[in-house]
């Protein structure tokens, strides 16, 4: 077994905050993040785009980029969609969300951007 390691993530602290599950993880690349959209769009799953300020980032609350994608398939149109959230708002961080109809929640959420400085 690996040895357990604490990350030092604090409130206090902005830069120092994990968002999601791949964010304890090297950063993906434009590839990984394909994936994991195709991912979604195979799972079913209706993708949203969500942002928010960095210093409002671990709260549950994230503004919605538009109304959820409902049966979208197109990836590429999907990571068309968040480029577009991040250039509205470049100071925020971007996530793509996968929405479970079916189980009504979220089954996946990845954080494709982030504001700059928090890179």
């Amino acid at each position: 077994m690996s040895e357990i390691r604490d990350y030092p993530s604090r409130l206090t602290e902005p830069h120092s905050r994990k968002f999601e599950t791949f964010s304890y993880l090297p950063r993906l690349t434009a590839e990984q993040i394909r994936k994991q959209v195709k991912y979604i769009v195979k799972q079913g799953w209706n993708p949203a785009i969500e942002h928010t300020e960095p210093e409002e980032a671990n709260s549950s609350y994230w503004y919605m980029w538009k109304l959820p994608m409902f049966g979208e398939t197109d990836v590429d149109k999907i990571l068309s969609e968040a480029q577009l959230c991040h250039n509205g708002n470049p100071n925020h961080h971007v996530r793509i969300i996968g929405y479970d109809n079916l189980r009504q929640t979220q089954g996946m959420a990845t954080v494709v951007y982030r504001a700059p400085g928090f890179e």
